[in-house]
This record gives C-alpha cells, structure tokens and sequence, in this order.
C-alpha cells in the first residue's frame, strides 16, 4: 500500500472532532487485514492472488496490533451500527454480524498495483432508445513493424526542449541519408528518439554546430558545438499493444502509446506552441483581448486512446490565455489604468506589477534592431531616477545617465521601477518603456472574473460549430501527409467515429400529495415546481435577515424577505411570516460583529436562530466567505445568501430555486425518485444502501502553501438517497489521495481511537435510518488515468479499515466509481437539424449512454450526458469502475447514475455528474473560505490566509455538530 503522505500529528480530523479530542500525537497505523466479501468472480481470483503473496503478508502480520484495548474506546458506535434484529435484512456473505475477534485473514484490497486487475465490462447496456451519434474520436491504424527506442545525450546539456529539438534537426537533415540509414525519427525534445526501425548503428557519436539566433547586432553569430549520443535501449512491441486493444492482454502498453503520441505530435510541434498535450497559436483564429494583458488563443488538444475499435486520435478545440505581446509600458497601464504614468506606483500597485511579470520573458527595444531577450525576476523597489550601479571600484552612475550616454535612450518616466532581469549573481535593470514582451507565453496565473467571463464567450460553441471546427483541424493538419506518420505507418481517418448510443428515459420523480401534481415526469431533463410541493418540507420558526447592501433600502429588503417567505410557504415548507427581529443593516467589513449582534439579539428573545438570509452586494469581495466561516465554524448557523440584483430584481424562478436550497439546508427534501418510494432500484432498494461521493480541490496554479481541500459526502436517507451529510478536511498542497477517509491516535485515557470521515459518515447513516449499511457505493470526482490505481490502493483500503474499526467483520461489499469531466471527448447528433435527436441548443439529449466503440476495450467505464445544455456543446461525464463487489450490470449502473443526476437539490434539472460527486465538489469549495475567505462563489480564490510552509497547511476549524447534519453546501 502506499506510504500516507501525513506528517505525526497532524490534526487534520479536526472539522470531525474537536481539538480536545484530537490531540496531535495522531499515529497513523498500517493497513490491517479483514475478510472480504463476496464480490466479482474476477476480483475473488485477486483475493486469492493476494493471500498468496507470503512476503506481503509477512509484512502485514509484523504490523499487527491486537484490537483489545480498542473495544471498549469503541462500544458506542459498535451499538450505533449494530442493526436491529427485526430488520429483515439479510448481511452478504463474510459480512458476519458477530462482536467476536477481528480475523486476521487478508483483506480484499490488493496490496500492489501488480495484483490488481479494475473488473471487466459485465456486458453492454440494453436499456433505452438505441441512436447513431458521433464522436470527435478518428480510427487509427497502426504499424505491424516493432518501433525502437533510442536514448540521447546531448552535451553541454540544454534545459530548453526547443533548443534540443534544434540540435536533433539539423543532426537528421545532416545525417539521415548516410549514417541514419534513411530513418526519419520522432524526438520527445530530452532523452528519447523513437524510430519505425533500427538505425545502422546500436551507439554513435554525432558533432552538431548550431548558430545563435539572429539578435540583430549584425555581427558574427556565434556557432556552439554539440556532442549528440544516441544509443540503443530497447523495442516496443506492436503486438503487445494489438492484444491489449483485442482484450487478450490485460496491461497497457504505455510505451507504445507513449511513443504514437511523440511521433503524431511532431509536426505540431513545429507548427503551433504546445501546452501540455494541446497545441496553440494566433493563426488559428484570431486572439481576442480578455483584459489586463491577456488575449485568449485558438488551439486544439490532441491524444491517442484505446478503445474499443482500436486506436483512435482523440481531437478537440480548445483555448488558453497567452501574455499579450505588448511593450510592457501597456501591459502595466492595463494592469493599472493610465494614469499610473503620472503618478507613483503605491505598495499594492506594486506587488500587482511583480506579480503579474515575474517570469515573463522580453526583449529590449531601445537597440533599434538589436533584439536581445531576458527573463523578468522582479521590479525593483526604488523609481528609475534613484537606481545607482558601480562601473568599477571607485564610482557609480546611476540608470538614467547609462542608458542616455550608451544607447541615446532617454527615459521618459523616471518615477517608475525597472524591471530587473538575470540571476542573482548579476542583476541588470530596464527601464518599463525600453522593453517588448514576447509572443506564445502562456499565462498560468489565475484569471479574475471579468478574465473568465470573456474567456468562456470565446470558447462557447454550439455543437454544429465545434463539430465543423474539428473537422477543420483534422484536414489542415493532414495526419495522412505527415511525414512522420508516414515514416511510422500510421494512418488515421478523416471522419469522425459513427457510434451507437442508447437514450435512458428519465424517471418519475414524487412530490407531495398536498401539491396538485403529485409526481413529474422530466421533459428533456427539466421541469418546474408549478402546482407542485416539496416531498418533505422543512419547518423555518426562527429566522432573520441582515442586510450588507449599502444601495438596498431596509423596507425593499424586508419586501424581499416576504416574497422569499411566501415562496418558501407555497413550495410546501412551513415558514414563519416574520423575523425574529427587524432586519438588520450592517456594513460589510463588520461581518463578525453584525453575526455575533443578531444571534444574541434572538437569544435574548428566547428565540435560537436556525436560518439567517443575508443580502450582499453584487461584489462583495471577501464577504461571503467570512459569513460562511463564522456561521458554520463558529456559531453553527445556516445561512442562506443573496445578492442586490437579485433583491431588486424579484424574480419568481429565482425565489423558486433559493427555497429549494433553503429546505435542503434546513433537513427538508425536494423530490425524490418514485423507484426509490416504492422499492424498485436495483441494488440499492433491497438492503440498506449509502451512496458515498469525494473530491479534492486543489490551489489555483501560483498558490504554491494553499493546503488541497477533501470533501466527503454520503446519503443519509436510505431508501430515497436525496439527503447528504458532508465533511471536510484539509491536507498537505496537492496532495490527491484522501487523507482522513480513516485515521486513529492515541488518547490517554481511552488508548487508540478510530477517527475520519467514512466513519462518521457511517455512523451518521446508521443514527438517521436505523440501519447500518450494507452495501456501499463510492463515486470518485478528480482522478486522472495515471492515479486510478494508486486512489483505489490507497481509498478502497481506508474504506476497508473504517468498515472494520466499528464491528468486527463488518465489510460492506463497496462499488468504487471514478467520474471523470476534464476529458475531451464530445458527442454530437448524428443529423444536427434532427430536432427529435437533439435539445434546443443542438446537443445529444440527456440520458444519451455511450459504453461501446470509443470505451475502454476491456474494462467497465461509459460516457453518460445526463444534462441538457445550457450554452455550448455539452460535455458527457466519464465513468470509469475500479472495483466492484456488488455485481452491478452494466444497465444497472448506468440507469442509477442517470436517475440520480435527476435528484440534485438546487434546481429542477438534472445535472452533468452524479449529484453526491457535485456536493462533494461544493463542500470543498465550501471549506477554501474557512482558510481563504476571498475565494469567490465559482471558485476562484484570493490570497490565502494560511502562511504554511510548502507541504504543510493549516488544518480546517471544525464543523458545528448541527451544520454537518445537513446539506450547509447547497
């Protein structure tokens, strides 16, 4: 298993038990061993695999520790999860109810990636309407020959990628007919050269000299010498990988994938900026400004993928934003507003400036052609006029004088810094106005809202224009007039991939009978609340209202509060017509104050809030974020926010979808799915059933002490699976794997003591229904390809543990689903003027279910598009299975993922990923305010509070015992 990344004592369990009962010598004990139960015939053969693995289990048992000591520590919660005898319900097999010793036979959980296998795709679907769509996926032909691999030096060594490729391309344009024996090679810009078949040689030595870049000076360029190495090291089988795509080899060969995309990427390479595995340029289309510097560039991504027809070259657009290349005097003005040229630069315009060019390459341009480029390391603190520098041992000269005597260049603003250029060792000094910033340099910082806003305009495409663009990309591209692919024997497809789809019908949802529809049937997945009331409504007595709106009147504000309240009376919760006091008007930066003031005020009426609605400005900076950290860190109050325009602008949709969230807050539910009412979903209505979902949310790019933030949520209201509990904890700066799934320290008085968020939750599942779980179903939100295994190791493992720390042998068979949405595969409708085909925006209608074609040849994944779009072209969320105990059929997953996405609380519509996956993702946005209180509502954070050293972080205040009860999220 691997090794947690957590320090001794790290209190990150803090947001589930108090610090008292938290104390830092938290010992973070290694993976014990359970009985599994019965699960997939496949996995029961893995089991067997790891039981027979005698150095492993050497290992474990070393590790052991006997459970005496834990027992009583643990009597509570043993009785919390113990069912009832009456319950009817039926423990799978080696899920024995029995309190005797804890087995120490192996656990189900693989102990390496070695002995693991995900489960094999039980079948396809059958359920639904059957459609031809398509996809952004081209069929790929490979080559029969074995490619060869080659290692490179060169000497001196280049950090830059671009500086090595030109060695390499000057070495094959000197060489290839003679000593390369014709070969035409793929080179990934650092150590590796691939070719479609040997070179005359297995080592040889090559001398390449390269000119400098033209600067402009006129002079001599000067020539370098390079010592190129190129050495054998090893084949990669084709064969390999057309087993793998045929099902009869298990492991991807990820070199032969590896060396595919090299050798398709090398001439976009040549062509556009790469980015990752996307490529860039102003050519594509032209760049559109974004504000404060920024421009947004066309590009495409690129990737090979295994698939079902084979190999296929995943292709989409997409758009990033660049550094504008203007003279840095403009990029500073954007940055500032012009007149900062007659004014002196203040602390926070400043660090504003320094931010936003650190690292930024320029070039000069007070040497008429001479063109030298530098990278920018800071601004200097003192204006240009006051900057001296030594010309030797007894004198200095200040910048002005320099660049006026050398270069006749005269220095305009003299009361700006200069930009400082070069290493520690020697430092040079430019003046704002002296310099040009390069072209191509991506900008990586966070972008503000008005940034965002414009960028999203630029990339929001209908689906008929995105499809066409693609196709245009495909054809300039010309992958089948590649030289390189044509060297390599690859051909690709000019179409896109024709597929078979299955629509899945939406489902009933129940409302209650008071209303004078009782139940609904979605309509292209959507519907209102008209003539319809809340399944189960909330009961609101004791509320108020503070007002931090300067431009909102105290009686247009106590206005909205009664249509707000009316609302939430029609819609079927019970809610008091009157605040508990009058509304309370505050200004923003006295949040604390003005929180503290109200609750006390209502106290001293007798009267304990249990819901304040706050009225905003529209931008209310680091506001919202302090009034969610106080009311559900420090005072345990569930508050419900609204913005002035939305208070001037009464609207009935608007009051319509805020009451929905009010009534989840408040423990009310909405609507639920009429299969689960009456016992008709698949396994999950015939035994207790939680349906667990998590996500890690990490620091924007730049955050470099920011912790990564984890959100759990779970199902508390078996046999309808509406209602979520949520926690959340922080954990060390991109740390992916979820730390506080399950921990345990020592306590003094009551010796080890089981902790973390799947037993809470658990135990929280057991109080609210009376049952305990018996079957556990686990969506993953956030995890790339390359992590799958090393999440499932690690997660299904502390599953495992808070399984067993709350009764011996108790081991729910566990389902665990990976959901992926940063992918590019796109569907579109097979005929775009089908109006029967596609919803009005012009996509794929929701429920479309694609698990054949352009899935995984093997494994148990499908794309589900559960949504109808808003704007754009709709993006289907990927479901990838890693394990499975419970035996689920294909038309059995996917009709439960599709049915719940129609159960998300916040509107009526149903929604792009399962909701527990989305509640997960709030929480953790959520949790940023409590350490980073300028994060905005979207998501995008402000400067962060916490001053942690890299790998450490701030642990989360804790929850109050009644917000994590409820959906405080929504």
């Amino acid at each position: 298993m691997p090794i947690r990344q957590m320090k001794e004592g790290s209190e990150q369990h803090l947001v589930i038990k108090s610090q008292a009962n938290n104390p830092t010598n938290a010992v973070h004990k290694a993976p014990r061993a359970y009985h599994n139960c019965k699960g997939h015939p496949s996995q029961e053969r893995q089991v067997s695999e790891v039981q027979n693995m005698n150095s492993s289990s050497a290992k474990n048992r070393s590790r052991r520790r006997s459970r005496g000591s834990r027992k009583n520590a643990q009597c509570d919660e043993l009785s919390i999860l113990r069912p009832p005898k009456a319950n009817g319900c039926i423990l799978p097999k080696g899920c024995l109810e029995n309190e005797g010793p804890v087995c120490d036979s192996q656990l189900g959980v693989p102990s390496s990636r070695k002995s693991l296998r995900f489960p094999t795709r039980p079948g396809f679907g059958q359920s639904g309407t059957r459609v031809i769509i398509k996809a952004n996926h081209f069929f790929t032909k490979l080559p029969n020959n074995d490619l060869i691999h080659y290692d490179v030096k060169i000497k001196p060594e280049v950090a830059s990628k671009n500086v090595n490729r030109s060695v390499i391309e000057e070495l094959v344009k000197l060489y290839r007919e003679s000593e390369l024996g014709t070969r035409l090679p793929a080179y990934d810009g650092r150590r590796s050269l691939y070719t479609a078949g040997e070179f005359p040689f297995s080592y040889k030595e090559f001398s390449i000299k390269l000119l400098d870049e033209n600067d402009g000076t006129n002079g001599p360029r000067r020539e370098r010498e390079y010592k190129v190495e190129i050495k054998f090291v090893a084949r990669a089988s084709m064969y390999h990988l057309q087993q793998f795509l045929v099902g009869k080899c298990a492991e991807a060969p990820q070199e032969a994938f590896h060396i595919l995309d090299i050798v398709l990427r090398e001439l976009s390479n040549r062509r556009y900026f790469p980015v990752g595995k996307s490529f860039f340029s102003p050519d594509i289309r032209s760049p559109q400004r974004l504000g404060d510097g920024l421009e947004s560039w066309r590009g495409f991504y690129q990737s090979i993928r295994p698939t079902q027809m084979g190999l296929s070259l995943n292709i989409d657009m997409s758009s990033a934003a660049f550094i504008e290349p203007l003279p840095v005097i403009e990029f500073v003005a954007q940055l500032l507003g012009k007149d900062f040229l007659s004014r002196p630069l203040t602390d926070a315009d400043h660090v504003k400036v320094k931010k936003a060019l650190r690292g930024v390459k320029v070039e000069v341009t007070h040497r008429g052609n001479v063109r030298r480029k530098y990278r920018i390391s800071g601004l200097t603190t003192q204006p240009t006029r006051e900057l001296m520098f030594p010309i030797d041992d007894q004198s200095m000269k200040s910048v002005v004088e320099y660049f006026l005597e050398v270069y006749g260049f005269t220095i305009q603003h003299t009361h700006l810094p200069c930009l400082q250029v070069g290493n520690q060792k020697k430092v040079n000094y430019l003046p704002l106005e002296a310099c040009k910033i390069l072209s191509g340099q991506r900008y990586t910082k966070r972008l503000n809202e008005k940034q965002i806003t414009a960028l999203l305009k630029v990339t929001c495409q209908r689906p008929r224009d995105r499809e066409n663009d693609i196709m245009q990309t495909v054809q300039h591209n010309a992958y089948n007039q590649d030289p390189y692919a044509k060297e390599f024997g690859i051909k690709i497809s000019e179409k896109l991939a024709s597929i078979e789809a299955r629509i899945l019908p939406a489902p009933w949802l129940k409302y209650h009978d008071a209303g004078k529809e009782k139940d609904c049937l979605p309509h292209v997945g959507q519907w209102n609340m008209m003539n319809k009331k809340m399944v189960n409504g909330s009961k609101v007595s004791k509320w108020a209202c503070i007002n931090f709106s300067r431009s909102v009147q105290e009686a247009v504000a106590r206005g909205f509060c009664n249509e707000l309240g009316k609302m939430c009376q029609i819609s079927g919760m019970e809610f008091s017509a009157e605040p508990v006091i009058p509304v309370y008007t505050a200004r923003p930066e006295q949040v604390e104050k003005a929180l503290k003031y109200v609750c006390n005020a209502s106290a001293s009426k007798g009267k304990e809030l249990e819901l304040l609605v706050a009225i905003l400005p529209d931008n209310n900076g680091s506001l919202y974020g302090d009034l969610k950290r106080i009311c559900e860190t420090e005072l345990g109050l569930i508050s419900q926010c609204c913005l002035t325009k939305h208070v001037f602008k009464i609207s009935k949709q608007y009051l319509a979808n805020v009451a929905l969230k009010i009534n989840v807050k408040m423990g009310g539910r909405n609507t639920v799915l009429m299969d689960a009412i009456s016992w008709r979903i698949p396994l999950v209505s015939d035994i207790p059933t939680i349906i667990f979902g998590a996500d890690v949310t990490h620091p924007e790019n730049g955050e470099d002490s920011s912790p990564s933030i984890a959100a759990v949520v779970a199902s508390q209201d078996w046999p309808e699976i509406t209602k979520y509990a949520g926690l959340v904890s922080a954990q060390a700066h991109r740390q992916e794997l979820i730390q506080d799934l399950y921990n345990t320290w020592n306590d003094p008085v009551r010796g080890t003591v089981s902790g973390g968020m799947i037993r809470e939750l658990l135990i929280s599942f057991r109080k609210a229904t009376g049952q305990k779980p018996l079957r556990i179903i686990f969506y993953r939100d956030g995890v790339s390809e390359g992590q799958f295994y090393q999440v499932l190791l690690y997660e299904l493992d502390a599953i495992r543990k808070a399984c067993a720390s709350l009764e011996p042998n108790y081991q729910p068979p566990v389902t665990f689903v990976v959901v992926q949405k940063r992918h590019h595969t796109r569907l579109f409708a097979s005929n775009h003027k089908d109006r029967s085909a596609t919803d009005r925006n012009g996509n794929i209608l929701p429920g479309t279910v694609v698990d054949s074609t352009i899935c995984h040849p093997t494994e148990f994944d499908f794309y589900l598009c559960s949504h109808a779009g808003i704007q754009g072209t709709s993006r289907p969320a990927h479901y990838h299975v890693l394990w499975d105990e419970n035996n689920f059929t294909a038309d059995g997953l996917q009709s439960l993922t599709n049915n719940l996405c129609y159960t998300y609380a916040r509107c009526t519509r149903s929604v792009s990923v399962v909701p527990p996956v989305y509640y997960a993702h709030l929480a953790a946005f959520r949790a940023r305010f409590y350490v980073e209180p300028n994060t905005q509502e979207n998501g995008s954070c402000g400067t962060a509070r916490n001053n942690c050293e890299v790998g450490e972080f701030r642990p989360l205040p804790a929850l109050k015992e009644n917000v994590k009860r409820v959906m405080f999220y929504c």
